[in-house]
């Protein structure tokens, strides 16, 4: 049996169930955008009109500024803080404690943490705010409820970053450091021009990721705000909610699916390459130099 044969034989089994759960649910996506269907009942095939919808709806575009306000807020906190803390924590008797501490909010499951969140913070009987007395105006002031969304997603989320950019200073050989210190540089200017290229491609795929994550938002806004206050929360993946299973046109909400997905691979691929070609720019200028 040749190698290729033997690969392809190894790869099967992966082909197949992305066929039967990626492929196959996709497809079958794009031909319910096609109808006018409530989920009850035969649907009517409308052909693009879902499609075409989509370029007059004022509530998808608002929906699409609330979450780039969002991943604006979430993105650059989350790389800036999982970098300083692995930074910080590096080579500390501490690493490891606190390491289990900021990764375990991440072990449970988005819903519960989202209630657990509500049950403390509640303005008028959460925990937190019968014991110190604060009224957290989370639940009337739309920036308020924005940050405390973006608030929740960093309890969660950065425990993982944290993790991912340790292993990669774990990664980084110790005499290219060394040797740039031999030459005079200073700790900032190693962590600068040495340590913090070399971390790029990490940073690359956390940022992918969290973009992935932020557009796909859903869980936390609707257990925590339910899109509100005035839908000042509602980012794309509530109103994806809103549309198909409390307005029920499941053939708009498949038509908003395919909006959802095409503007997350679109950001994805762009983030990718940008990121990407700095990152052999700043490798081809470490050879030159």
């Amino acid at each position: 049996m040749s190698t290729r044969l033997r690969a392809r034989l190894l790869a099967l089994p992966a082909a197949l169930a992305f066929a039967l759960f990626g492929a196959v649910p996709l497809l079958l996506v794009g031909r319910y955008a096609t109808w006018s269907w409530s989920g009850i009942g035969d649907p009517a095939p409308i052909g693009t009109a879902n499609l075409a919808r989509l370029i007059g709806d004022a509530d998808l575009w608002r929906s699409l500024g609330t979450t780039a306000a969002f991943a604006g807020l979430t993105i650059p906190t989350f790389l800036a803080l999982s970098l300083a803390i692995a930074v910080a924590i590096r080579g500390t008797r501490a690493e490891r404690a606190v390491k289990a501490l900021l990764f375990a909010p991440g072990l449970v499951t988005v819903g519960g943490s989202a209630i657990a969140w509500y049950l403390l913070y509640a303005p008028d009987f959460g925990v937190a705010s019968e014991l110190t007395g604060l009224r957290l105006p989370w639940t009337t002031e739309p920036w308020a409820a924005l940050a405390y969304v973006v608030a929740f997603t960093l309890w969660q989320q950065t425990g993982y970053g944290v993790l991912v950019v340790s292993a990669a200073l774990r990664g980084i050989p110790a005499d290219v450091q060394e040797a740039a210190r031999l030459d005079g540089a200073s700790e900032r200017a190693v962590f600068r021009f040495v340590t913090l290229p070399l971390l790029r491609p990490t940073l690359t795929f956390l940022t992918v990721v969290a973009t992935v994550l932020s557009l796909q938002a859903y869980t936390a806004v609707y257990l925590l705000t339910g899109g509100g206050p005035y839908g000042t929360t509602r980012v794309l993946g509530y109103y994806l909610y809103e549309v198909a299973f409390e307005r029920f046109e499941l053939g708009y909400g498949a038509a908003v699916t395919l909006f959802v997905l095409s503007v997350t691979l679109l950001i994805a691929v762009l983030q990718a390459r940008l990121l990407a070609d700095r990152t052999g720019a700043a490798g081809r200028r470490g050879v030159a130099a």
